[in-house]
């Protein structure tokens, strides 16, 4: 279902304008560069609503995150959360994974979690899903050695391909569930999306790749 577009919005992601990145190229070279200080980064791939992020971020002060989300109307929802909590150690870009193509970076970061993506179901739609070669090839440019990906889906046949896709460019994985919530796993933050697809019953795929 579409959401409907937030009223105010500009307003509203006005005041919350301290946490947006403006002009991500500038930090091609530095992706830490962001913060004004040098701590561990992290990296989420379509942040939606925030829940995520907040809760990260909240646990974990010493690290700072970058939350990359393309719909503005759930932007401005993450964004406002984070104000309101008075965190200082999240970030947000407006956008998707494209706008890190050009990176070639010097300082990079440590982790990227990507959430519950957009299966893009049609075979012929595969080059547009998050873990296809293609992104894995701008990931390994943000990501520092031996930095990670943690991925989370529920859908069965894209976290299949995903498998495939991590070992073809001969990544290495660990911790692979393919029932997230009966695994015994802890430290889960869950995202809005996975609240609700649990509360259904559905099984929550998840892995760690190590670059």
């Amino acid at each position: 279902m579409r959401m409907r577009r937030k009223k105010h919005r500009e307003e509203r992601m006005e005041n919350c304008s301290e946490l947006m990145i403006t002009d991500i190229l500038q930090y091609k070279n530095n992706i830490r560069g962001v913060f004004c200080d040098y701590k561990p980064l992290y990296i989420e791939i379509g942040c939606g609503k925030g829940k995520f992020i907040l809760e990260n971020a909240t646990l974990n002060p010493d690290i700072n995150y970058i939350a990359v989300e393309k719909n503005f109307d759930v932007l401005v929802l993450a964004m406002e959360k984070v104000q309101a909590a008075g965190l200082t150690n999240v970030k947000f870009l407006a956008g998707d994974a494209n706008v890190f193509a050009e990176f070639d970076t010097e300082t990079r970061c440590d982790r990227i979690f990507i959430n519950f993506c957009d299966p893009w179901k049609k075979s012929g739609q595969k080059k547009r899903r998050l873990t296809h070669e293609r992104f894995l090839d701008i990931y390994k440019k943000l990501l520092n050695p031996g930095g990670e990906v943690h991925f989370k889906t529920d859908n069965m046949k894209l976290f299949e391909f995903s498998l495939n896709s991590f070992a073809d460019y001969g990544l290495r994985m660990k911790n692979i569930t393919l029932d997230l919530h009966n695994s015994g796993f802890e430290g889960n933050i869950m995202t809005e999306y996975e609240t609700l697809f649990s509360e259904q019953g559905m099984p929550i795929y998840r892995c760690e790749v190590v670059f």
